[in-house]
């Protein structure tokens, strides 16, 4: 074949993996592009806000390190990452929770995304039990995917976790069992003293890995801080990182746990990446070693709560009475919860046309269809003002929606809803079939946008033929 010839584009859908076939997209990247746009205000990331970041402090690390361990710094280095920074890590944890870590108790990673397609290796074959908050972080979702487990959801509540579903979730058989007890991704939610305490109680008879991840603990804006399971067990796996607290760039992250886990982790990180950057790592603890850092924690710190308080008091403002949401007291996100016959997902490109976006509550379910009337959004990285008017605008895309489903629900169009309540349900098709997927409802829906009163009754008349149709 001639350098001008085209090779044969060979089919690769035949040659996947069943792991990456079964392995969701991740939306969040797929939604960045869209947000990048600076007429979008962006509440779908979960980015760091960079006025926080200490540019200048990292310079004087950077310059060090360069003029110090120049060699060194731009080498290969060990799996488990430079002693000094696992170290500081170890002293940390000592210092806060009184344990009694060592360099050889902490392994350090490319992030701490990375410890979950490590531990998924590790732990997970096709048909494992990995028990999972509902929802969840949807990276998790995405990284324990790829190995093809069964997902089993333990509800989250304002407290921690349901006992109850917890105890079933571990008799129907689990391996691991992964939490974010702290300001969790997506709600924002965080368990309380006597949640986490029966949480380890139940767990300490069972033969099952707990995993902590911990990435938002120090953010913390109200109250005091909670003591991490961890510290109530040594065996639990404990996983921490750098990205909130000084800048995702500097991809650094860790786990802390049993020996007989990081031996595993090691060698499936050998064949992952060989090793992290040298030069990363020197550079984090130049500066959490020798630079007050603690001020700069303070400074996200003041500059999240702001913007907490700021979207918390907008969404008091301009949604509407039907929409309810958590009130975190640290992290970066709240989760929004509508009724539950909204469709966040369908609403994105309103939302979207209306300048706003955010993460639809399925991204965070493993069946990717739980939680469509829910959403994810993060105040930490747009200005106060822009989050006011985002909300603002947001709330209007919400109320016009609400306002065709309330002409449906007076028609007796939704089940168990209005007038209608008292019929049975197994006496009426599923609403997405009697509706939505009716071209002549939505010819309904566009007319009874403009909301008089001669389009409202158009908008009913059809729903009821649609209905009587569907009957028979």
């Amino acid at each position: 074949m001639t350098t001008t010839e085209t090779a044969t584009e060979f089919a690769i859908d035949e040659l996947l993996s069943d792991g990456i076939t079964n392995t969701p997209p991740s939306f969040v990247r797929a939604i960045l592009k869209a947000a990048s746009d600076p007429a979008i205000t962006s509440f779908a990331g979960g980015l760091p806000n960079p006025i926080s970041f200490p540019q200048e402090k990292l310079m004087e690390s950077m310059q060090r390190v360069v003029a110090e361990r120049g060699p060194e710094a731009f080498q290969y280095s060990m799996t488990a990452g430079i002693p000094e920074l696992r170290e500081w890590i170890a002293e940390r944890y000592n210092h806060r929770f009184g344990t009694d870590y060592t360099a050889d108790d902490v392994l350090v990673t490319t992030g701490s995304q990375q410890v979950l397609d490590l531990l998924g290796k590790v732990l997970l074959d096709k048909g494992d039990g990995v028990i999972v908050e509902k929802p969840t972080y949807l990276a998790a979702i995405q990284a324990f995917a790829l190995n093809q487990p069964v997902f089993r959801e333990v509800e989250l509540t304002e407290e921690g976790l349901n006992v109850d579903e917890l105890n079933a979730a571990l008799d129907a058989g689990a391996k691991m069992i992964y939490l974010i007890p702290n300001f969790q991704n997506p709600t924002g939610l965080t368990y309380t003293a006597e949640n986490r305490a029966k949480v380890r109680e139940i767990l300490a008879g069972r033969n099952i890995v707990v995993v902590e991840d911990d990435p938002y603990g120090r953010l913390r804006y109200d109250g005091g801080h909670q003591v991490p399971l961890k510290a109530m067990d040594d065996s639990v796996i404990y996983l921490g990182t750098i990205s909130k607290m000084l800048g995702p760039g500097l991809r650094t992250g860790w786990i802390a746990a049993p020996e007989s886990v990081l031996a595993r982790v090691n060698l499936v990180k050998q064949g992952a990446d060989l090793c992290g950057s040298a030069f990363d790592q020197l550079i984090v603890q130049h500066y959490f070693a020798d630079i007050p850092w603690q001020r700069t924690l303070q400074k996200f710190i003041g500059v999240y709560k702001e913007r907490r308080d700021t979207m918390l008091a907008a969404l008091e403002e301009f949604f509407p009475p039907e929409a309810s949401w958590t009130h975190p007291a640290g992290g970066m996100f709240l989760w929004i919860t509508l009724p539950d016959y909204m469709d966040t997902d369908s609403m994105l490109a309103e939302a979207l046309e209306a300048g706003v976006t955010y993460v639809p509550g399925n991204s965070f379910f493993p069946d990717g269809v739980t939680g469509k009337n829910s959403m994810r959004v993060n105040f930490s990285f747009e200005t106060p003002e822009s989050i006011t008017e985002a909300i603002r605008r947001l709330a209007g895309v919400i109320e016009e929606r609400l306002e065709l489903y309330r002409v449906f629900i007076n028609a007796g169009a939704l089940p168990g809803y209005g007038k209608e309540a008292v019929m049975a349900e197994n006496e009426r098709e599923n609403w997405d079939e009697v509706i939505v997927a009716s071209e002549q409802n939505e010819e309904a829906v566009m007319q009874s946008h403009d909301g008089d009163a001669a389009q409202i009754e158009i908008a009913e008349d059809k729903v009821a033929a649609a209905e009587e149709e569907a009957a028979e």
